[in-house]
């Protein structure tokens, strides 16, 4: 099958005229945004990794105001309770106080994060076209309960054995999550994700080798060439993350959009720094802090430690100490509203090939 009618098999399949996916960065993928794209054709997405059920509701509601397109709630597969270290959360404590010039107070007993059982009722509920999963599967009672309702299942996967694990688990797609993408790692073990940066072009046809289910690739695809290549390579679609930041209807912090215009590949890095977890984002005063000899406390724990200290960046506009994500592709990003991208970066890749 060529490229051209891969991807149109793809939208034919999931009510898609572009094979453009928005990826679904909690925090930073407002319903603004996913409606532009998804009313230029692509899937908008829904990062609800820090939403309560009643704010996934509300989100929900808000998108379907502004456009009938499709869109993903993506969550992440959750984890054990972390180790808690009580002497080096007050060296981190100590440390992103002086670093932030701000107080970092004792972050309590947590757990910091959302219920996820009663985060996935909410999305059964919701019933979006495409539920996704990052940093793991979902549990077989959710995938039924998906299955039954007509909600696809989109798993982020970060090798090509993440990739066959999800399609036996029930996968109706792999999203190939390349060690360019900006944001978080989607590894399934915490553990491993430093050994696991593969690079997409090399990762994603091996994905589409191994398994059967459509692949979408994700990670350094910022503009039609990457959208073509991909394509090209076994990917039925893409999925963009860092591309659509800098769209108005993203409405990240000024200061981190204008970084990212003049962000070259090598100037971001992979840190635990901000969430415990591994993610790559614009090398920054935050990053060298945690590049040395101090160690991040655990996921959830630490992006409960960070609140205070990104709170005042953002205040001061200091991208220096902000949560700046960003992929390797930065610097080809183009401030331009999302439903214009959407469609100039599809009519270039189709053209490319014709």
């Amino acid at each position: 099958m060529t490229a051209r009618r891969r991807a149109q098999a793809f939208c034919d399949r999931f009510g898609l005229r572009v094979p453009i996916l928005q990826a679904p960065m909690a925090g930073s993928a407002p319903p603004a945004l996913a409606a532009a794209v998804a009313s230029a054709g692509g899937l908008g997405g829904f990062g609800a990794l820090m939403s309560s059920p009643a704010q996934m509701r509300d989100w929900v509601a808000r998108f379907r105001s502004a456009s009938n397109g499709g869109f993903q709630i993506n969550l992440w597969a959750p984890d054990p309770p972390p180790a808690r270290d009580a002497a080096q959360e007050a060296r981190v404590r100590e440390a992103l106080s002086a670093l932030g010039g701000v107080a970092v107070p004792d972050p309590g007993p947590g757990p910091f994060v959302q219920d996820f059982a009663a985060q996935c009722d909410a999305l059964v509920e919701a019933a979006p076209a495409v539920a996704s999963t990052i940093m793991g599967l979902f549990p077989p009672e959710v995938v039924a309960r998906l299955k039954a309702r007509g909600i696809a299942w989109f798993c982020n996967a970060t090798t090509v054995a993440e990739a066959r694990a999800a399609e036996a688990a029930g996968a109706d797609a792999v999203v190939a999550q390349g060690a360019e993408a900006g944001g978080h790692r989607g590894t399934f073990e915490d553990a491993a994700a430093e050994r696991s940066q593969v690079g997409l072009f090399a990762l994603l046809p091996q994905v589409a080798d191994a398994v059967r289910v459509p692949v979408i690739a994700a990670g350094g695809v910022m503009d039609a060439r990457g959208v073509a290549a991909a394509l090209t390579l076994g990917a039925s679609a893409v999925q963009m993350g860092t591309a659509f930041l800098r769209s108005p209807e993203a409405g990240i912090h000024p200061a981190w959009a204008e970084a990212i215009g003049r962000t070259a590949p090598e100037d971001t890095v992979l840190t635990r720094g901000f969430s415990g977890r591994l993610a790559r984002g614009i090398r920054n005063r935050v990053t060298e802090a945690f590049a040395a000899e101090l160690a991040p406390a655990p996921y959830p724990v630490q992006r409960a430690l960070m609140l205070p200290v990104r709170a005042a960046a953002e205040t001061a506009g200091d991208v220096t100490a902000m949560q700046a994500w960003a992929g390797q592709g930065a610097a080809l990003s183009v401030a331009e509203p999302a439903g214009d991208l959407v469609r100039r970066l599809w009519a270039e890749a189709e053209a490319m090939l014709a």
